[in-house]
């Protein structure tokens, strides 16, 4: 991954990481699931993967809308961000608690995982990333 120097790039580095996630998630969830759980266990990872491209989107999205803005209004827009995911993510699991197709475990293993990768991608992408803020 080379080092981003404007947000553009860093808005394409986190689509491109983050759809690696999704395909990742989504063939080893997935396949995990219907190996130990059946088709269950294959849509509780597929639905595991659709939350990583959720995640993943938002963040690229909220990067892209935010970098027009001043730098208050920049952190404004990734807060906000944030908090529609934890929004999303409660409300998700609350729909799902009881549906008949879901199998518990693979659900909760995938929504780990793609929790923790979009994590992953996202502070090292920031982290690689050489955005200058200030002017000479």
């Amino acid at each position: 991954m080379s080092k981003a120097t404007n947000l553009t790039e860093v808005f394409s580095a986190v689509l491109k990481q983050g759809l690696l996630l999704v395909a990742i998630i989504a063939v080893v969830g997935g396949g995990l699931g219907l190996i130990f759980a059946g088709v269950n266990g294959l849509i509780s990872g597929l639905i595991g993967a659709g939350l990583a491209l959720l995640f993943s989107s938002l963040t690229a999205l909220s990067v892209r809308f935010g970098g027009k803005l001043s730098l208050g209004g920049f952190f404004g827009v990734v807060l906000g961000g944030w908090i529609v995911k934890l929004v999303g993510f409660v409300v998700l699991i609350a729909v799902l608690k009881g549906a008949v197709f879901i199998a518990g475990p693979v659900l909760f293993f995938t929504l780990v995982a793609s929790i923790l990768g979009t994590l992953v991608i996202d502070s090292l992408i920031v982290l690689k990333s050489r955005i200058t803020v200030g002017t000479d």
